[in-house]
């Protein structure tokens, strides 16, 4: 689901915390060590999230924040801000030539630069959250 975040409306903060939960206090970003991503060059993302995108020659930017049961996906468009809201059962996360985050069937792929390797303690921490929130629904399958 994608959001236009630009302006603050009650009725998208009410969405975006029953899909991923609300913002971690203060104390826990604390002990987390941040709960944001440094902004990431788009390099490439899906015929779905372009009119999202810049359409001339700029440079595209996008960063991430945790919440309790997802991520939040902030793509910058000009003044715009849109917040793509990814709860983390539909997350897929490659490491390819960079990174892309994959989910609802569209992807967004960042470029291999010096802000990706920035971030890669914060994509360790995003792994980690989606590897313990995905334990609670662990289904023995011995067959």
């Amino acid at each position: 689901m994608i959001i236009d975040s630009t302006y603050t409306n009650k009725s998208n903060d009410q969405l975006i915390n029953d899909l991923v939960g609300k913002p971690f206090s203060l104390l826990e970003k604390i002990k987390l060590k941040g709960i944001g991503s440094k902004r990431m060059i788009i390099e490439n993302a899906s015929d779905n999230l372009k009119p999202y995108l810049n359409t001339v020659s700029d440079v595209n930017y996008a960063n991430l924040e945790l919440r309790p049961s997802g991520v939040l996906v902030r793509i910058n468009k000009g003044l715009e801000t849109f917040v793509w809201v990814i709860p983390y059962y539909q997350l897929v996360i490659y490491k390819v030539n960079g990174s892309s985050i994959h989910a609802q069937g569209r992807f967004i792929q960042f470029k291999n630069s010096r802000t990706l390797k920035e971030n890669k303690s914060f994509f360790r921490k995003l792994l980690d959250r989606k590897v313990l929130f995905d334990e609670q629904f662990n289904f023995n399958y011995n067959l």
